[in-house]
This record gives C-alpha cells, structure tokens and sequence, in this order.
C-alpha cells in the first residue's frame, strides 16, 4: 500500500470511529440496524444524528432519474431523516449522511400520527459486470404502527430482508457512498444504517 493511500485508510477510520464516539455520547443511540444486502463500492461516510429528543417521523431520498443509453445512472444517491419532536410536520430538523451528487430531492414521507421510523429494507441492484452499476436504488420503512413507507426511487433490483427494528425510533444515519469516478461507471449510494435512540 502506498504511504498516502495509508495515510487516507487512517483518517477515515478515525473519522469513522470518532463520529461515532461523538454521536453516541452525544444522542445516547442504543443499536445500529443494518441491512445483508447492501453494494460492494465506495465508503463509510460520517454518522449524523437527530437532536436530542427528537426521532425519525420522515425521510426523503435524493433519486437521479434514469439516463437511457449511453448515459450512466446512478439511481439513489442520497438519504435525509426528518426528525421531529412532538407534532412531526411542524417541529423538524433535517438530518443525512454523506449525499452523491446527482439527482434532486423529494418531497417528505411521514409516519401517520406522530410516528417513527424503525426498521428498514434497501432495494439493490446486484453487481453486473459489463454493465452500468446503480447499487442501491431505493429504501422503504417501516414506521411504529406498522405502515410500510417506500420511497420514489428506482425500480432495478430487488428488496432485501428487513432490519431488526429499532426498540423506539430511529435518530440517525450513515451512508456508504462512492465517490465520482469520472469517465468511469458510477453508483453513488451503496449502503446505509441507521441508529436507535433510547429517548
């Protein structure tokens, strides 16, 4: 391994690893919930957490439409929780992880009647070699009374099984992203997780 590229190994892992000291300290999350099925590229971007107090009543996904031949697409490339406390559509704070660059931003999902986020299932595309890759494409939820959110992403690929559920609610995440890579085929977004919070 070359000694930048060491160097780089390094500060992430540190930054991944203090991001999420400092959240935990900081938001008292009790559980990670993670998914099987996520993509192969990019990295781990920093963790993001809702206030203290506040949970996951909503979410919007940032969707790239689809390109048609020879453009390349690249589907979802980004994720953001609506953290509420109290009435949800009325006091929130906007919360995400590392975004891709494309693509634009949807409107609001939200769980009925003061509800929270607490489970999660990613829809992915399996690795197609050649091909152009889109990785992850599109995340639905699962909300405290038991309605099921799906998001305007795209259609390729295939829901995975669900998370675990959190105990609670949801109160932050953090998503896998690969960078652009120029001429070469791009997927943005490839994985995400989400923390649970105890109150």
């Amino acid at each position: 391994m070359e000694r930048g590229a060491g160097a780089k190994l390094l500060l992430l892992l540190w930054a991944t690893c203090f991001g999420r000291a400092r959240a935990d300290a900081s938001s008292g999350y009790t559980l990670v919930i993670e998914v099987t099925n996520g993509g192969p590229w990019g990295d781990w971007a920093w963790p993001e957490m809702c206030p203290d107090g506040f949970f996951a009543s909503g979410f919007s996904l940032k969707v790239k439409p689809q390109q048609g031949i020879p453009g390349d697409d690249t589907s979802l490339n980004g994720i953001r929780l609506h953290c509420a406390r109290g009435n949800g559509e009325l006091n929130t704070h906007g919360v995400e992880s590392q975004s891709g660059r494309w693509g634009a931003w949807s409107e609001p999902l939200w769980c009925p009647g003061g509800g929270f986020l607490v489970a999660f299932s990613l829809r992915l595309e399996a690795p197609v070699t050649p091909g152009d890759n889109t990785a992850a494409n599109n995340v639905r939820f699962r909300c405290s009374d038991s309605t099921e959110l799906q998001g305007p992403g795209l259609s390729w690929g295939d829901f995975g099984n669900w998370s675990e559920p959190c105990p609670k609610g949801v109160c932050g995440l953090q998503t896998k992203i690969e960078r652009p890579r120029g001429l070469r085929d791009d997927t943005a977004v490839n994985d995400a997780r989400f923390f649970c919070c105890r109150s």
